[in-house]
């Protein structure tokens, strides 16, 4: 979320998809109606009907009190292990895992879903107080669109900036529901903590000292999107979110309790619907460990897809290094004979400068990064 530079970009008319379903619930407009190649096809949108095969196919599950309590002596240290061992093959298959016993009060995941709802349900004349300008990631509106011809998500965002207080814009923090501010701020606080809390273990499971992140990170930064997917009468034209990885270290996803099931990851080739678990929270790498870790942990291409009947709501955190650190590969786990260096050293800054530059496209912006290997022959 690293503030840019506003520059001359023509993105054309953008529809507010909640109002289109309003007042035209059975039209699509072109600019939402996808390619042939990049269309949610019908066995991917079947993927998330309870009727599905792949019900059984399930992202693996971590229960971080397992691993907490080993400091309190609670744990044994075969469930410390058994558990750090999950999370290994977790990062390392998957990319993706879903938390448990998280330690975040119930309560307070009820009341960010609540106020974030409450906002998506305002005017819209009251949400356009707090635009999001294009080539910028804060505010209300389409991020990453570049373009006059790009086609869009049928998704509304509200993002904001929120650690360190520099990122912040207020003049895009709303005054309506009037606990919003307050909200987001107990909810940034505790998810901050729990990331701390992966960071280590995440380092423990690459067999790194524990507290390796969390000195290298410096103030790290932290930002936050809403993501509203209304129905849409054609979900088998539209995409709900494009594909991408995340540029972050993690991203923390609280899904919307009864919302559809419209997240899917790419697992060996194939869309895999990401079921939620009450009370759970769905963790992904981002580009930022897939760096550090020499591609051991690597990010995940992930998408949303919509519904006919149900929307959806889900509360996504960044979060990523300062801006002034330099990434690399950690030099314990560059080998020059078995797992040589696979990514440059570049300031984060930079990279962020350049992933909220370009639009959302796989994992293509991680190009960035990445040593070119050419044939000597």
């Amino acid at each position: 979320m690293a503030p840019v530079p506003i520059f001359p970009i023509k993105v054309g008319h953008i529809d507010d998809v909640q109002e289109l379903r309003k007042t035209k619930p059975t039209t699509i407009p072109e600019r939402y109606v996808r390619d042939q190649t990049e269309r949610p096809t019908l066995a991917t949108t079947l993927l998330s009907s309870s009727s599905s095969p792949t019900d059984d196919i399930h992202i693996p599950i971590i229960n971080l009190s397992k691993l907490m309590k080993a400091n309190n002596n609670t744990t044994t240290a075969d469930e410390f292990h058994t558990e750090i061992v999950n999370l290994t093959t977790a990062c390392q298959e998957w990319g993706f895992f879903q938390v448990v016993n998280h330690g975040i009060d119930l309560s307070l995941l009820e009341s960010i879903e609540m106020v974030a709802k409450d906002f998506f349900m305002l005017p819209l004349e009251e949400k356009q107080k707090y635009p999001m300008a294009p080539g910028t990631v804060q505010g209300y509106g389409q991020a990453f669109v570049f373009s006059e011809n790009q086609k869009l998500d049928w998704c509304n965002m509200f993002a904001l900036g929120v650690e360190p207080h520099y990122i912040r814009n207020p003049k895009l923090w709303p005054s309506k529901p009037a606990d919003f501010s307050e909200t987001l701020e107990s909810y940034s606080r505790e998810v901050r903590k729990l990331c701390q809390n992966l960071l280590r273990y995440i380092a423990v499971s690459l067999g790194l000292k524990e507290d390796v992140f969390e000195e290298m990170f410096g103030v790290a930064v932290q930002a936050v999107r809403m993501n509203y997917y209304p129905p849409c009468s054609r979900p088998d034209l539209v995409m709900g979110l494009s594909p991408h990885s995340d540029g972050s270290a993690l991203t923390i996803l609280q899904q919307g309790k009864g919302s559809s099931v419209g997240l899917q990851i790419l697992k060996d080739n194939t869309w895999v619907p990401v079921q939620p678990i009450p009370n759970a929270l769905v963790i992904n790498i981002g580009d930022t460990i897939e760096v550090l870790s020499n591609g051991k942990y690597k990010s995940v291409e992930h998408r949303a897809v919509t519904h006919k009947e149900k929307d959806r709501l889900s509360i996504v955190t960044f979060y990523a290094p300062s801006y002034e650190i330099e990434i690399g590969p950690m030099t314990e786990l560059v080998d020059d004979v078995n797992n040589p260096c696979k990514y440059r050293r570049y300031n984060h800054g930079e990279y962020s400068k350049y992933y909220v530059t370009n639009k959302l496209q796989g994992k293509k912006t991680l190009d960035f990064a990445k040593i070119q290997v050419t044939n000597s022959s």
